[in-house]
């Protein structure tokens, strides 16, 4: 079993001695079936060795239940597009917002550009690019684009 596998116990305590008979203890765990209660189950996680399970623990296996998830090209392509279109609609609000006010135009102007060549600097400094990183990439390509075609919009 590993480390990132969730049991789950029920709270016998609360419940009537008919449900009692029904639950099944192992010696690590404790399963149930689907059993109706008007008492209600109280499920709570735990860990393999019976200690509950803390929110360290959890934090932990993010990172690897986060790459064993994009490991899939078509994800990566799929939240690259969503990080694409992201950024495009970000740019398209803080355009239409500061330019329907007409107020600190200049520093709306200042703080994109500075983001954005942050964000550049910040690519291109990485020996390698990981996939948050590219992520930002992506979120930054969509902005400039989104900036570029309402420049477009208010020439014509």
């Amino acid at each position: 079993m590993s480390k990132c596998q969730i049991f789950y116990s029920v709270c016998v305590n609360d419940l009537p001695l008919s449900e009692k008979r029904s639950l099944s203890h192992t010696p690590k765990r404790v399963e149930f079936r689907k059993v109706r209660s008007s008492a209600g189950l109280c499920i709570r996680a735990v860990q393999e060795n019976g200690g509950p399970r803390r929110l360290v623990d959890i934090v932990r296996i993010v990172p690897e239940l986060s790459r064993n998830y994009f490991k899939s090209p078509s994800r990566r392509a799929l939240f690259g597009g969503i990080s694409l279109l992201g950024g495009f609609y970000v740019a398209q609000t803080i355009s239409l917002s500061f330019g329907a006010l007409g107020v600190n135009d200049v520093i709306a102007a200042v703080v994109c550009v500075l983001l954005t060549e942050y964000v550049t600097k910040f690519y291109y400094s990485r020996p390698k690019v990981t996939f948050p990183v590219a992520l930002l990439n992506n979120f930054k390509m969509g902005f400039t684009y989104g900036l570029f075609i309402d420049a477009f919009k208010l020439a014509s």
